[in-house]
């Protein structure tokens, strides 16, 4: 097996991007991978179940996701999230787009050659 077929676990910002945005105390955040080869291996991964543990110490409660196989991406809500919402939540940065970091922190398993940085894998 060559280093490019070994697989890797990386953080999601490794394999994809994403966009955010708030409103109330929902969140919606799209995951676009860099590779459209890695879409498959994400929709396996970035369940909404997984989601919703991920974000479990904010308090997520249901979690959608939309497929856009078209794009390739894909797009979650993700409803009570934002502790009241960025108006009325006392946290410090209740936007999406911090949420949206934090979702991009998790763990992804895909080839090393969909990586950006193979070589930095994560535990």
């Amino acid at each position: 097996m060559n280093g490019a077929d070994r697989t890797v676990r990386v953080p999601l910002h490794e394999v994809a991007h994403g966009r955010t945005g708030d409103k109330g105390n929902r969140v919606n955040i799209s995951v676009i991978p860099y590779h459209e080869e890695a879409w498959p291996l994400l929709l396996e991964q970035l369940t909404p179940e997984r989601i919703k543990t991920w974000f479990a110490a904010k308090g997520a409660g249901t979690v959608t996701r939309y497929e856009l196989p078209n794009l390739p991406a894909m797009n979650f809500v993700i409803d009570d999230v934002l502790q009241g919402g960025v108006n009325g939540a006392l946290n410090l940065d209740g936007h999406g787009k911090s949420l949206a970091f934090h979702l991009l922190s998790m763990p992804v398993e895909v080839p090393a050659r969909l990586a950006l940085h193979p070589e930095k894998t994560v535990g």
